[in-house]
């Protein structure tokens, strides 16, 4: 696509209608064959009331062959495109049916049905499914499906219930009407992990883990967080599971953490298999998560569905707010609500202010893969945190008990969902609607007095031009505020300041004291807080603020304070360490709190305020600046670090509970800065004693950092190489922590290890996902990490298109850095752009990165 232009596959939301049919049933047939598949479809179509035009019968497909069509029994010959195909159909219900084949074997792109290890499976989002056969594949189409599989495999899965079986078929029934995204197909040699669940109003569950031989030891902690998941979304929403049987699969060959599909969930295998020996603290977190995410779209994207995928965030920002809530429930809401909020604005804050910013719901796309972003996930929910706090714990229960009763069985809009808060409410949502429609992190600016008592907040909004959006409105931003006294106390509990107008001032009368105000409590919404804080404001919040995120916050600004110190040549203010060691000392803080209490800035949050102070920032410089930082953290607190790694010892076998999992963060934390100080020998001495992969990468990792590790990084390999989601942490460890002028040359390296296969997702992102985001690594001044991740993105984009528009995303920034490293990103984006035969996916991101 030229520079500017618009591509005339470019869909828009203004141009939404519904489809001029509805169907009353779909009957399916695969007779599986690894490079000839045949799929027979018998699809029963009517008019479709609602539609104010019929147009054209067409049905989407892609890389089909038709064998045959029929209408109500007789042959036609439909115009078939590359597309789809369309047809003369009779004015009143008729019954479609296609014989189409399909060479699963050569579906290298992991959408539609494809071969996975001798395994058959499928990934029908966002359009997959017109790669299995000719259907209308869009999300407000919904019908109920009933499947059979025939094959001489021992496993034949479908969605809903089972069927009748027999020697080489399996018949599976969904009595749920849902859209041809959410179909699934799994076939292969497979071993279940079986267990069961008993609603609430004591139905019983038949629950299965399907995986690999070999790997069915590592399917318990999977089953647990289903278990889990489903209790906790029975006890906090009110939602029971309506099957009889839910199963999950791990794929190895995924583009995706996993898929929701009704009763079939199909999950990449690293969000599914742990083992203590195997898998980290991390791993088990993740997979908990995910399990749950997948779980809880049961009711917030399959009962329910999106009308169209401009609707994308009302299924994914509500399933991961809803994961959010039951993690914090689980292991803690401050740690988690931290967490999130770090990787918000480390990930999602750099694509608002970059050449791919957009809205929540964007108003047109080429390809829908490509809007799969943290935008549409991560601040589609904290859109949603922010509503729930505006109306309340008890409004948005109500809210949420309407919007299940309203719209069960819908495809809906972010009309529809804000329409039942204000009917449950009584608020007018309309200008909170603008969260949806405007790109961008809005900037809130902070000034403050206090006179006779009464203490003053003036905030001022402003939200930067976007693409395509130069000027905005204001927004509803929710303003959590706490004010302390000079003794710590807490004089005004959190109060919710709602920030409407361009500027606004909020009063607090009645003070003995001029307050230590705590601004944006528990990260109250997604923005920017400017703030000319007092000298030593910092470190008192550090020491007294009673909201878990502002505490850290207030040890994050010190930190920003010392990277910025060590960048500008000045010395660093003690005060930083030394309030981090009466935080770390203070056995009253859990051990998790106290672990992200003493992490640091990540080097993109750096290059970030940079940017937006109108510096450019040199990604090399940040990463000295961020060694020297830690550098000096290690030695303020050299005589804390031995005792606080002892601590994170956890004597018995391996449990991930949350207690636990603390423990070892804190103990992992205190190693990496110890190796800085001891050359690696306790990072060594944890290596050799390690029994849980958690210990044994925190190890590896802390030696690598310093340099250190060369024998221990061969004894994982020999020890490992025949587990392929243990070596994908083998080759990301080395790539992500290689030093800036050694980076790109191990990443080249590694992609030539024999076990380096780039058609797996995996295994591409543990090498070049890992070195993008090695920032200095990449950035190398030479231009040799652009040239090797574009090399590499012209060959997966031959294979597997959207995996590769994903990965190109590493070029994103590439506006703010230097004039040289702009012109040889701009010379590799257009050498990716000229590439022969090159996707719609791969050339869409690329043309929006050129701008």
């Amino acid at each position: 696509m030229a520079d500017g232009a618009t591509d005339p596959r470019t869909i828009h939301l203004k141009d939404y209608a519904p489809f001029p049919w509805t169907i009353d049933g779909v009957d399916l047939t695969f007779a599986l064959a690894p490079r000839a598949t045949r799929a027979t479809s018998r699809i029963r179509f009517r008019p479709n009331p609602a539609a104010t035009a019929t147009g054209p019968f067409f049905l989407h497909g892609e890389d089909l062959r038709l064998i045959e069509a029929r209408i109500d029994g007789q042959p036609v010959t439909p115009t078939v495109t590359e597309d789809g195909l369309t047809c003369d159909v009779p004015p009143g219900p008729f019954t479609w049916e296609a014989v189409v084949e399909i060479d699963p074997e050569s579906n290298t792109r992991l959408e539609g049905l494809y071969l996975s290890g001798g395994m058959y499976c499928t990934q029908c989002e966002a359009e997959g499914f017109r790669r299995i056969t000719y259907y209308p594949d869009r999300p407000d189409v919904m019908a109920t499906f009933t499947v059979r599989i025939e094959s001489a495999l021992p496993v034949l899965l479908s969605n809903g219930d089972a069927g009748a079986t027999g020697p080489g078929f399996a018949v599976w029934h969904d009595p749920w009407p849902k859209p041809s995204y959410l179909f699934a197909l799994v076939a292969g040699d497979l071993i279940p992990h079986r267990d069961t669940f008993t609603t609430m109003s004591g139905r019983e569950v038949a629950l299965a883990v399907w995986v690999r031989p070999g790997d069915e030891g590592k399917c318990a902690w999977a089953m647990e967080s289903l278990k889990a998941s489903m209790r906790w979304d029975e006890d906090t929403y009110g939602r029971e599971y309506d099957l009889s049987v839910f199963n999950i699969v791990a794929v190895d060959d995924f583009n995706m953490g996993a898929m929701e599909n009704k009763g079939l969930n199909v999950f990449n295998s690293s969000a599914v298999l742990a083992s203590p020996e195997t898998a980290t603290d991390a791993n088990y977190e993740r997979i908990e998560a995910i399990v749950a995410h997948e779980y809880f779209h049961n009711w917030t994207g399959n009962r329910i569905t999106c009308r169209d995928w401009f609707q994308l965030s009302l299924k994914e920002g509500l399933t991961v707010f809803r994961d959010a809530q039951f993690t914090g429930d689980l292991r803690g809401r401050g740690v988690k609500r931290i967490h999130d909020a770090a990787f918000l604005r480390s990930a999602q804050f750099r694509e608002d202010n970059g050449p791919l910013a957009h809205p929540i719901r964007p108003e047109s796309f080429v390809e829908i893969n490509n809007f799969y972003t943290l935008t549409v996930y991560e601040k589609g929910a904290e859109v949603i945190a922010m509503l729930k706090r505006l109306v309340g714990d008890d409004g948005y229960r109500r809210a949420l008990d309407l919007y299940f009763a309203r719209h069960d069985g819908q495809a809906a809009t972010i009309e529809d969902w804000l329409q039942v808060f204000e009917d449950a409410t009584g608020r007018d949502l309309s200008q909170f609607k603008l969260w949806y429609s405007q790109a961008g992190t809005p900037r809130v600016r902070v000034e403050e007095s206090f006179e006779n008592g009464t203490y003053r907040l003036d905030l001022t909004q402003t939200l930067p031009p976007s693409p395509g959006q130069p000027d905005k409105a204001p927004m509803v931003i929710p303003v959590a505020v706490g004010l302390l006294n000079p003794n710590g106390d807490e004089v005004v509990p959190t109060t919710m300041l709602e920030l409407t107008q361009p500027r606004q001032s909020f009063t607090f009368e009645g003070l003995a004291t001029r307050p230590i105000p705590s601004i944006l409590r528990d990260f109250s919404a997604p923005v920017i807080l400017e703030r000319d804080a007092p000298e030593g404001e910092a470190a008192f919040l550090l020491a007294h603020d009673t909201d878990e995120f502002n505490r850290w916050e207030a040890g994050q600004t010190l930190a920003r304070r010392a990277i910025r110190a060590a960048l500008d040549g000045r010395a660093i203010d003690p005060a930083w360490t030394d309030s981090l060691r009466a935080v770390l000392r203070d056995d009253a803080l859990d051990p998790a709190t106290r672990a992200v209490l003493l992490a640091r800035p990540s080097q993109e949050e750096t290059a970030q305020a940079l940017h937006a102070e109108g510096r450019t920032p040199d990604p090399l410089a940040i990463f000295q600046a961020h060694e020297t930082v830690d550098l000096h953290l290690a030695e303020g607190l050299h005589d804390l670090l031995p005792g606080l790694h002892a601590q994170g010892q956890v004597p018995g076998p391996y449990s991930p509970d949350p207690g636990s999992v603390g423990r070892r963060s804190l103990g992992n934390a205190a190693l990496s800065l110890l190796s800085r100080l001891d050359g690696g020998a306790a990072a060594r001495a944890q290596f050799a004693g390690a029994t849980d992969m958690t210990q044994t990468v925190a190890a590896l990792a802390a030696l690598l950092a310093v340099q250190q590790g060369e024998a221990e990084l061969q004894a994982f390999h020999d020890r490992w190489s025949g587990d392929r989601l243990v070596m994908d942490k083998w080759f990301a460890l080395q790539v992500s922590l290689a030093r800036p002028e050694a980076a790109v040359a191990t990443a080249d390296r590694l992609t030539g290890h024999p076990l380096f296969d780039w058609k797996n997702p995996n295994r591409f992102r543990s090498v070049l996902g890992a070195l993008a985001g090695n920032p200095a690594g990449f950035h190398d001044p030479t231009g040799a990490g652009y040239r090797l991740l574009a090399d590499w993105l012209i060959k997966l984009d031959g294979a597997n298109p959207q995996s590769a528009a994903r990965s190109s995303t590493a070029f994103s920034t590439w506006r703010r850095l230097d004039d040289a490293r702009q012109a040889l990103i701009e010379s590799e984006l257009r050498r990716i752009l000229a590439a022969p035969g090159l996707s719609r996916d791969l050339s869409e991101m690329v043309s929006r990165m050129l701008g």
